[in-house]
């Protein structure tokens, strides 16, 4: 039986939503053309824009997050530097060692428990250009809202704080932005303020703005076009994919705002699995157990899909797919499966 007597309910990614009838109407209704030849006139739009709204000079529209950030970090990073990001990081833990692999750079990591900035660990970390022996630190990546922190905000002020540190170093910011709409809703800090502290950002449209595909790599000209020329490197170049810009111009134009509404949900479970409301910033409850897997098999029973993210580590991401009636719904559910698991 499903939570409610209603259709499953999934919580386990914002990645799960499908495209709106409406938003399906502006994806038939795309202008299009070959963006290998940068001749795709709902890209370019849709490019222009993002730019505009973080500040920066251009854009570069990508099929995934994952792409995005590679050749964001790769922009100002080379092969034999290092980025220096948080131990739970989405380019360190969930990018299948990519930036390695294909952008030959390095990391090393500090920790936080909410995914936060530390400058002092940053301070012992840093490593300046000591010659032809030693690593070299090149940028340091911050990422906003933080996935594996439980969606958790940067302040405005920390990211400055960031920035000032790399300026005095001559290092670059990279800003790993995918759910920075969220942190924008949750805070009210402009977008052109986090794109202020950034040398470079990904930002995704296909999370909390329920998109099909797509992401941006937003920054300065030259960063973007050398992406460009990486990105058809790497197979990434597209054709007539303005039907994909045009689902997020829709979301853009109409899911933004509305992500208060997922962050409200995402509060309703955390009381109820016993969590804090408080420590939940945007749309992401993360939360201990006795048995992550075990919780996760008897709450599919239950018509609830989650996500375990360690043993006894269980993650719940509310999105546009998500009604509050049917987030209600699943807290009745888990809080009586996490009741009977603690007994």
């Amino acid at each position: 039986m499903s939570a409610g007597g209603s259709s499953v309910i999934d919580l386990r990614s914002d990645t799960v939503t499908r495209p709106t009838q409406p938003m399906r109407a502006a994806m038939a209704a795309a202008e299009v053309g070959d963006d290998v030849y940068g001749e795709d006139p709902s890209v370019i739009a849709l490019e222009e824009r993002v730019a505009a709204m973080f500040g920066h000079e251009a854009a570069l529209f990508t099929p995934t997050g994952s792409m995005a950030n590679v050749l964001a970090v790769a922009s100002v990073v080379s092969p034999g530097q290092e980025v220096l990001c948080e131990a739970r990081a989405h380019i360190a833990r969930a990018e299948l060692g990519a930036h390695g692999a294909v952008s030959g750079l390095t990391m090393r990591t500090w920790s936080h428990p909410r995914g936060q900035i530390d400058l002092t660990a940053l301070d012992d970390l840093f490593a300046p250009d000591l010659g032809m022996y030693f690593v070299r630190t090149a940028a340091i990546s911050a990422e906003n809202t933080h996935n594996f922190a439980g969606g958790a905000v940067l302040p405005l002020a920390d990211l400055q704080a960031l920035r000032a540190f790399a300026d005095e170093r001559q290092v670059a910011v990279h800003l790993d932005g995918a759910r920075i709409w969220n942190a924008h809703v949750a805070t009210g800090v402009p977008l052109a303020s986090y794109g202020a502290v950034a040398d470079v950002l990904a930002v995704c449209l296909s999370k909390g703005l329920g998109a099909p595909a797509g992401s941006l790599l937003v920054g300065g000209r030259e960063a973007v076009l050398e992406a460009r020329v990486r990105r058809k490197r790497l197979g990434g170049g597209m054709r007539q994919v303005g039907v994909l810009a045009a689902a997020g111009l829709y979301a853009l134009d109409h899911h933004v705002d509305r992500l208060a509404e997922d962050h409200a949900n995402a509060r309703l479970l955390a009381e109820a699995v016993g969590l804090d409301p408080a420590v939940v910033d945007t749309n992401i409850v993360a939360f201990d157990c006795a048995d992550a897997p075990a919780l996760v098999a008897r709450a599919r029973e239950a018509g609830v899909l989650i996500g375990a993210v360690g043993a006894r580590t269980v993650r719940l991401v509310t999105h546009l797919d998500v009604t509050p009636e049917q987030a209600a719904a699943a807290a009745r559910v888990l809080g009586e499966l996490v009741a009977s698991q603690d007994a």
